[in-house]
């Protein structure tokens, strides 16, 4: 199967727009725990991928 890159864009962008947008919360309160559960939720996503350390850019902290 052969796809052009344009289709095999639309393919990629498809789960992202088949996604609900969040319903926006009505005081500061709620926004705050809203971004502070999407934090946790990104961060538990991203630990069940290993970066192995060559895949890692290097740099250093120089004062």
């Amino acid at each position: 199967m052969l796809l052009t890159r344009r289709e095999l864009a639309a393919l990629a962008a498809a789960p992202l727009t088949a996604q609900e947008a969040a319903p926006q919360p009505e005081n500061p309160a709620e926004e705050l725990k809203a971004a502070g559960e999407r934090l946790r939720r990104t961060a538990g996503t991203l630990t069940k991928y290993a970066v192995p350390m060559d895949a890692a850019p290097a740099f250093s902290f120089k004062a």
